[in-house]
């Protein structure tokens, strides 16, 4: 072999390997990006149940008035957050909310009975699960982004790949980490 087919074969391999780089640097933000959608999914799924909860509390509760406003106005503010923080924050605040009217439901113990509210319950608290499990898969791939992006040789591609860190999905008050027992 000569110099110019070696050098030939060489260049082709990092093309290769560069090609390589590049789409599993731009495949790992696609997974990013719809692993927040499924965030977003899932969230508005249970904003979609909040306003049956809270005309069946309405019903058995109707003096309430703070902790429905609060989770009427929470949901307002969920289902108009865009960003990361706004989202996550929005989130937190409609979770600490839905703790209170279910708080208030256990003063209730016809509305407990309730087969509409043992069935908003229900789809509640597998929706919850369903929101955890988002969060957890879009931390789980924001890891492997950004791991990605600060190692070597992939950290060499971010440039042309115009792919960078992304921020975790955290509540920022940690009173609200945990999704509301809606359980009775």
């Amino acid at each position: 072999m000569d110099a110019s087919l070696l050098i030939i074969i060489a260049v082709g391999l990092f093309v290769v390997f560069a090609i390589i780089q590049y789409n599993k640097l731009v495949r790992l933000n696609v997974q990013v990006d719809e692993a927040f959608a499924q965030i977003e999914v899932q969230l508005k799924r249970r904003a979609d149940l909040i306003p049956n909860l809270v005309e069946t509390v309405k019903g058995y509760a109707s003096h309430e008035r703070e902790a429905l406003e609060k989770v009427v106005q929470a949901r307002a503010a969920s289902t108009t957050a865009s960003t990361l923080p706004a989202v996550a924050a929005a989130d937190g605040m409609l979770t600490n909310a839905l703790r209170g009217l279910l708080a208030v439901a256990e003063a209730y113990p016809d509305l407990k009975a309730s087969t509409n509210f043992l069935q908003l319950q229900e789809e509640l608290s597998t929706t919850e699960n369903k929101v955890s499990f988002s969060r957890q898969f879009y931390n789980d791939s924001v890891r492997t982004l950004n791991v990605s992006v600060k190692t070597i040789p992939t950290s060499f591609f971010v440039g042309l790949a115009k792919v960078g860190e992304r921020e975790f999905y955290e509540v920022e008050d940690p009173t609200i980490r945990n999704a509301p027992n809606v359980k009775f």
